[in-house]
């Protein structure tokens, strides 16, 4: 992190779960029962944050094997079936199934665009050694 980063706020600390254009307009124990599922909400999303980054610190690693065996950045047949997989778990969890798809495929576009940059890095590296 450079310096100038270190100077702003921590995003974690400068977050007001409170937070609500509904502060006032709402029964007090509407807003506390709102705020408390909001809460879990809240824990939700930073638990899905931590485990995207566990996905990619994983998805980081095929990257560098797959440029180092000069293996393309994506592969179609393995994308197909983790999609279809996804939308039968998301079946079984009552999730909609093309949401699901959805989110995979942008999660599989951004692995793919980082499999490239790590290839064309360790194309660099291989012809300057």
């Amino acid at each position: 992190m450079t310096e100038q980063n270190n100077a702003l706020p921590d995003a974690a600390d400068s977050f007001n779960p409170a937070a609500s254009s509904l502060a006032g307009q709402v029964d007090r124990a509407v807003m506390d029962e709102l705020l408390s599922i909001r809460s879990s909400i809240d824990n939700i999303d930073a638990t899905l944050v931590f485990l995207l980054a566990e996905r990619f610190k994983a998805t980081q690693k095929v990257g560098i094997l797959k440029a180092t065996h000069k293996l393309p950045a994506g592969d179609p047949g393995r994308e197909s079936a983790q999609i279809a997989r996804l939308r039968r778990l998301a079946e079984d969890a009552h999730l909609d199934p093309a949401f699901a798809e959805k989110f995979l495929n942008f999660i599989i576009s951004e692995v793919i665009r980082h499999h490239e940059a790590i290839a064309e890095d360790h194309q660099i590296s291989s012809q300057q050694a």
